[in-house]
């Protein structure tokens, strides 16, 4: 009898993000096949899951495939994780995958965590249509490229970056997209979550001289939103007024509030507030 391969979704930060169902599986599966093993065990330990791990990542993909299909055929079933979220999103996978649905083994989604999803839940722009990038280039050249390319896409779009990358992606967004709205979001559902909003000169300025770490996911404004900017619906004064009166914040920490809310530059809402303010 054919065994099944299930791709399951891992928690991206917050273990007790984990599925039911994915749990279960894990613990039933004769193998977890995964990008590293070391991390994969504290996940299995946490769901009390004895079950052996094999490493499956983008150096061994090829060979440890037919490794694996190997195994699925003689009837194992063989779950496949990642190292963090759902298995082939800028993950290895889909040489495995392929090759199972070549040799007729099923391949049994177990669906969960996506940093894609998960930030795009909560950036405030449209999602009825979006395009995922991945990670861009690291050279500069191929990153211009890039942009030039989907610059005319009305879809939003999402990246992912790393922290060395993050600095010269906002430099390259702040040239290419000056008056386009990002959302930035690093370390999603664990201890130190942040986001930024605003254009990603805004967002550039305001972490430059911090240290980058942990991974991000960048959310761009497509090239026509769908739904007009919220600061066009709502009077900016009265609103960082509202906040202060209403639940007693700082003028400093209203005028974050408001920026971060309504996705502008902190200092284009300072300016604004202040003027009128001024007599």
């Amino acid at each position: 009898m054919i065994g099944t391969l299930y791709v399951v979704a891992t928690p991206i930060g917050n273990l007790e993000d984990i599925t039911e169902r994915a749990s279960r599986l894990l613990r039933e599966v004769d193998v977890v096949a995964c990008e590293d093993t070391r991390h994969t065990r504290k996940l299995l330990n946490h769901i009390g899951s004895a079950a052996p791990t094999l490493s499956y990542h983008e150096h061994n993909e090829t060979s440890r495939a037919r490794e694996i299909v190997g195994r699925l055929l003689e009837g194992q079933r063989i779950a496949l994780v990642s190292d963090a979220g759902t298995p082939l999103i800028s993950d290895p996978g889909y040489r495995l995958v392929a090759l199972c649905r070549e040799n007729g083994i099923p391949v049994v989604p177990v669906p969960g965590p996506s940093a894609v999803t998960a930030a795009l839940s909560v950036a405030g722009f449209p999602t009825d249509r979006f395009l995922f990038l991945g990670f861009p280039p690291k050279k500069a050249g191929a990153l211009q490229n890039i942009l030039r390319e989907v610059s005319g896409i009305a879809a939003t779009l999402v990246f992912y970056v790393g922290p060395h990358d993050l600095l010269s992606l906002l430099s390259a967004l702040a040239e290419q997209f000056p008056e386009r709205r990002i959302f930035l979001i690093r370390e999603m559902t664990k201890v130190f979550e942040t986001s930024y909003s605003g254009t990603a000169r805004s967002v550039l300025d305001e972490i430059q001289n911090q240290e980058p770490k942990g991974e991000y996911t960048l959310i761009l404004e497509g090239s026509s939103a769908a739904t007009p900017p919220a600061a066009q619906q709502v009077d900016l004064v009265a609103y960082v007024r509202g906040l202060m009166e209403s639940r007693g914040m700082s003028q400093r920490d209203a005028i974050k509030a408001a920026a971060a809310h309504l996705g502008l530059p902190k200092r284009d809402v300072y300016a604004l507030f202040i003027d009128e303010n001024t007599p």
